[in-house]
């Protein structure tokens, strides 16, 4: 059983039959090329596990074939070792600074060679195989949460509108306007659900980042705009019997935002520290301040706070904690998109919290330098 599949690159054909020989009596499966575009035309063939490559050839060097293999990001995760007779030190570093995995200098030491082709491929598969961990809980998580987030709307949809059908004929106006308020909360939930995985798309196709370029304005009095989001959640917080509160302690200086997007976010905020508040009699406040360098606008609630490991993976999507207590919480995108949307206007956001006691977002928003 092979060990791995490898591709040497060496213009030096004597030298290229000794590797090749080399690695096969060790157990690993290899291909060869003598310059970088012959050896382009071997990995769309089939990508190797690890490249060993010299630097100094003709038609296309080591590095151009470096750069070559990491702009495709299907060969991204293939580890990449020099193989030169170069000693110098700025050579050295120049491959490190491009990201090659290791440089061994000819003459080498047959044994160094191996033991350095085992590690990147040991490191290799380690990688992979955590990659594929996660990838695989990322679907689960989807998959949980779109079927319950999915689902949930559509049997109200489909519950109230199979009510109305069979009872048409008898149906007082009271009934039909429950039976429409239920399928308008199905329906509402469903095009969140939509405007979310879309937004969430745009944040990672750059779209949203190149509105921000083009769009976003300076803006003075940050603290009225604020203060004008915050009232726009005054009748969700009086329906929820919470009291929502908002103070400042001066006049914020200029800094850059995109209002669609900033307001966005701060939304989010706004709105899960209402819904999490968990009961009437509960108290929200939203503090915009100054401080050296930022404008933090702080949401503080009264509600079920979050465990450590809760905080540690807050701003990752698809993010949900104790759905059987909170079922209203989503689809656990709303934080990621926050903390996205900040972090487009240079900004961050914060959390301290502690479970039964509440929580404090604090988000932090670069002022414009004199």
């Amino acid at each position: 059983m092979s060990k791995g599949y490898i591709l040497v690159v060496e213009d030096h054909q004597l030298l290229l039959e000794a590797i090749q020989d080399l690695l096969q009596v060790d157990g690993y499966e290899v291909a060869i090329a003598n310059n970088g575009f012959a050896a382009l035309d071997v990995i769309k063939k089939r990508p190797p596990d690890l490249i060993l490559s010299d630097i100094t050839m003709p038609q296309m060097d080591g590095y151009d074939l470096y750069q070559k293999v990491r702009e495709n990001p299907s060969w991204v995760r293939i580890p990449f070792i020099f193989l030169t007779a170069r000693g110098e030190r700025t050579d050295v570093l120049r491959g490190k600074a491009l990201g090659v995995e290791d440089y061994i200098v000819k003459p080498f030491d047959t044994e160094d060679l191996l033991v350095a082709i085992e590690s990147r491929l040991g490191r290799a598969r380690a990688i992979r195989q955590a990659a594929d961990v996660e990838f695989e809980q990322l679907k689960q998580q989807i998959l949980n949460v779109l079927s319950h987030e999915l689902r949930t709307p559509l049997t109200y949809i489909a519950g109230y509108t199979d009510l109305a059908l069979e009872d048409a004929g008898s149906l007082s106006p009271e009934d039909l306007q429950e039976f429409l308020l239920g399928i308008k909360r199905g329906s509402d939930r469903l095009t969140k659900l939509v405007k979310d995985m879309l937004l969430v798309v745009q944040i990672d196709t750059g779209r949203t980042a190149e509105e921000f370029r083009t769009y976003s304005n300076v803006r003075p009095h940050l603290e009225s705009y604020v203060r004008h989001i915050v009232e726009s959640f005054v009748p969700t917080a009086q329906a929820a019997g919470i009291t929502l509160q908002y103070s400042s302690t001066g006049e914020c200086p200029p800094t850059r935002i995109h209002e669609e997007l900033l307001g966005n976010a701060l939304g989010r905020i706004i709105e899960n520290a209402i819904k999490f508040s968990h009961g009437p009699n509960k108290l929200v406040t939203v503090e915009t301040r100054n401080v050296p360098g930022w404008i933090e606008i702080a949401v503080t609630d009264q509600g079920i706070g979050l465990a450590p490991d809760a905080i540690k993976n807050i701003f990752k999507r698809f993010q949900q904690f104790d759905r059987e207590v909170m079922e209203q919480q989503g689809a656990g995108l709303g934080m990621f998109i926050a903390h996205s949307l900040v972090q487009l206007h240079g900004g961050e956001i914060t959390v301290i919290s502690e479970p039964g006691q509440g929580s404090t977002f604090t988000v932090r928003i670069p002022v414009i330098a004199d």
